[in-house]
């Protein structure tokens, strides 16, 4: 009888869930971040895993259905108990979890950052009284438990909700002394808080992975093994990285504060400006205004050594052109620039997918588009693909060795200097797309992409709104 009423009361296996073919989706569980999964202000889906798994879907040929839980943990929970076909939510390979472990997506490194600090921390000593934000059960919380025991005065707090993010807000206010995270996001979230600082790097790694069912079949594991496979070897994988941060790291400190006081002082002034530009070409008026903050920081008199001027930096035989008749008025200018910038875009041959077209686009702003076809030519020449924006970063600079100037009919070009103009554009367009909502009207243009992501056949990635 004890035995009988023992086996009534233990908990019987939840079901398996049916497979993605059967379901006709696959079901994936994830957290909103900065870095797995997030909806822009315009509404868009978009964040690493995110694209990474809508190519997922379209290499097993299902729609993906993304639910999106409040924590890591959660979406663990999600997977062990068979709701969920995979878990994507920046998880860190971790043995102990009942759960089968893709192969790694991506490498992580982890810092502890501050605010305002005037040097980096030189020994764990100096951790002393001093409360360190970060998120529960993470291979950070383990490594700083561990110096706890060393230092008992160090005090840990961890985030109900929000997770790391939550956590850099906070020390951002002054609430908490330190947070433990990853280096991709202190780079992202110092892009917005430039107040913020390395204090001491951990000497811990790690790797992100996707979590399956434990009893998820062996054909399942192997399909999600050789589609990581395929993007890294195809290089996808490096460039949907390169395109959600490949570009945080380029801004210092002060560059970021002098952006966001004139998002508040100078933007305002010109900003029904770049609507009606976006109004004119359909491109989105925060890249628009991203261009003009490289080129001007806004100053409609600005005026270069090399004869450009205005607001968008035009030549004089550019302007004419464009029948822009007084470069220096800022909505000649602003409306000059971006049917500029909208005719280099359509001039690059038709192969070259979004976003690269887009920040391909950005560069020939700076070089022509005639240095650009040049570069392209070279990268061909050097086996690299020269549709993508990522390896043509690597191509650029080489334009001013006279090896390959001699290569190049319209001589040699600083292309390093574009590079660092459109990796400087990317950063921006991140930066006012946080402060400024798109223009209204802008949510019914055509050429806004209605699914972002990549395609594996032929490169690409999701494009910038346009």
């Amino acid at each position: 009888m004890f035995a009988l009423s023992l086996s009534g009361c233990e908990r019987a296996p939840p079901p398996r869930l049916l497979g993605y073919e059967e379901l006709g989706e696959l079901r994936v569980a994830t957290r909103s971040d900065a870095l797995s999964y997030r909806i822009g202000t315009d509404g868009r889906e978009s964040g690493f895993e995110h694209d990474l798994l809508l190519e997922l879907g379209r290499y097993l040929g299902v729609p993906v259905k993304f639910s999106v839980l409040p924590s890591s943990l959660d979406s663990i929970y999600a997977v062990t108990h068979n709701n969920m076909h995979l878990a994507a939510a920046g998880l860190v390979r971790n043995e102990r979890r009942q759960v089968i472990w893709s192969a790694p997506i991506r490498e992580v490194e982890y810092v502890l950052v501050g605010r305002n600090l005037s040097r980096q921390l030189s020994s764990e000593k100096e951790l002393a009284n001093r409360r360190i934000g970060v998120r529960r059960g993470s291979v950070p919380a383990e490594a700083l438990d561990a110096i706890r025991n060393r230092i008992p005065s160090m005090r840990l707090t961890y985030p109900i909700s929000g997770g790391e993010a939550e956590l850099l807000e906070r020390v951002a206010r002054g609430e908490i002394d330190l947070v433990a995270t990853d280096r991709v996001n202190y780079n992202m979230a110092s892009n917005f808080h430039p107040e913020l600082s390395i204090a001491m790097p951990l000497k811990i790694k790690s790797e992100i992975a996707w979590a399956l069912p434990h009893n998820a079949s062996k054909r399942f594991v192997d399909e999600i093994n050789a589609f990581i496979a395929r993007i890294r070897s195809n290089g996808l994988l490096a460039r949907l990285a390169d395109l959600h941060f490949g570009h945080v790291e380029r801004l210092d400190d002060d560059d970021v504060t002098a952006l966001l006081q004139r998002i508040q002082t100078r933007l305002p002034r010109y900003k029904s400006y770049f609507m009606e530009a976006e109004q004119l070409t359909g491109i989105d008026w925060r890249l628009i205004a991203s261009i003009a903050y490289q080129e001007s920081q806004w100053d409609p008199l600005a005026t270069s050594y090399t004869g450009v001027r205005g607001m968008m930096m035009l030549t004089a035989e550019t302007a004419d052109r464009l029948r822009v008749s007084n470069r220096l008025d800022a909505r000649e200018s602003i409306k000059g620039g971006a049917r500029y910038f909208s005719m280099l875009r359509d001039q690059l041959a038709r192969e070259v997918p979004e976003p690269d077209r887009t920040w391909m686009a950005v560069a020939a702003y700076n070089l022509g588009m005639g240095h650009m076809n040049g570069a392209r030519a070279i990268a061909r020449r050097l086996g690299k693909d020269n549709t993508a924006w990522l390896p043509m970063k690597s191509v650029l600079p080489l334009m001013s060795r006279p090896a390959f100037a001699a290569q190049l009919k319209a001589g040699p070009a600083r292309g390093g200097e574009a590079v660092i103009m459109t990796e400087n554009v990317r950063n921006y367009f991140d930066i006012i797309s946080r402060f400024e909502p798109p223009h209204r009207s802008s949510l019914g243009l055509a050429n806004v992409d209605s699914e972002p992501g990549l395609k594996l056949q032929g490169a690409s990635t999701s494009s910038p709104p346009m």
